[in-house]
């Protein structure tokens, strides 16, 4: 049955286009987009937690940006762990918890300890889960579900009669730390697709997409779509009574 969903999305997506745009617009290098994108990223998530979303999941590093220059590739690395380093302790005073999404096989081992230190010290937390989507696609992702599940069937934990999409759901990124679905994904820069993220979880997401450039994303348009979200009909295949 349709209803009315009124309440605050309980996960929120963002996809943070617009880095090099915003700093070719300035003539500046493309890391300086990014340095700025990582700025916008703060205030966000901090806003995202002062509303009382539970969960927000940005893409901050796709599968596919490995086609991009090795300089911009080890710019993007070098941002996320003076993020860390800058931001940790302002995210555990708001008891903000930290996920990672993503195969780290291929990140630097560097990167990886910055990580680990990002999750290790807020892993006490239990306010908002900010999901980082690192070294992250969609695809990828349900690859590696299908084959953890292949294994299970073949080690006879399970049968094939018990495949179903809780099963598959649950050994997702998402699944295995118990966040739910998305309810709104939210693109910046103009661009309307999901380019991979969250393949699976965006079946029944509400979308919305903004010309703004990510660096120029403001906490008010970011309220704004939220409030938009929160007065949206969401049938989920269903009628309403108006159109029964």
């Amino acid at each position: 049955m349709a209803s009315k969903e009124r309440s605050m999305p309980k996960h929120v997506g963002l996809i943070m286009d617009g880095n090099g745009r915003w700093a070719k617009a300035r003539m500046l290098p493309r890391v300086m987009g990014h340095n700025a994108g990582t700025k916008t990223l703060k205030r966000i998530a901090l806003k995202a937690s002062d509303m009382g979303i539970t969960n927000l999941t940005v893409y901050a590093f796709s599968t596919e940006n490995w086609k991009r220059s090795e300089e911009e590739v080890s710019g993007i690395f070098k941002l996320l762990v003076k993020f860390v380093n800058s931001e940790l302790q302002e995210l555990k005073d708001k008891n903000v918890h930290v996920n990672i999404l993503g195969d780290r096989d291929k990140l630097p081992d560097y990167v990886c300890e910055s990580l680990d230190k990002l999750v290790g010290e807020t892993s006490h937390c239990d306010g908002m889960n900010f999901n980082i989507a690192l070294n992250y696609g969609g695809r990828a992702e349900l690859v590696r579900s299908v084959k953890a599940i292949c294994e299970d069937v073949k080690a006879g934990r399970i049968d094939a009669d018990d495949i179903d999409e809780e099963l598959i759901s649950s050994h997702l990124y998402t699944g295995e730390k118990n966040i739910p679905d998305a309810d709104l994904i939210i693109r910046t820069s103009g661009e309307e697709r999901l380019s991979n993220f969250l393949v699976w979880q965006a079946s029944y997401s509400e979308l919305m997409f903004t010309d703004t450039l990510w660096p120029d994303f403001s906490n008010e348009e970011f309220e704004d779509m939220i409030f938009r979200y929160m007065g949206r009909e969401r049938r989920f295949g269903g009628r309403n009574e108006e159109d029964k």
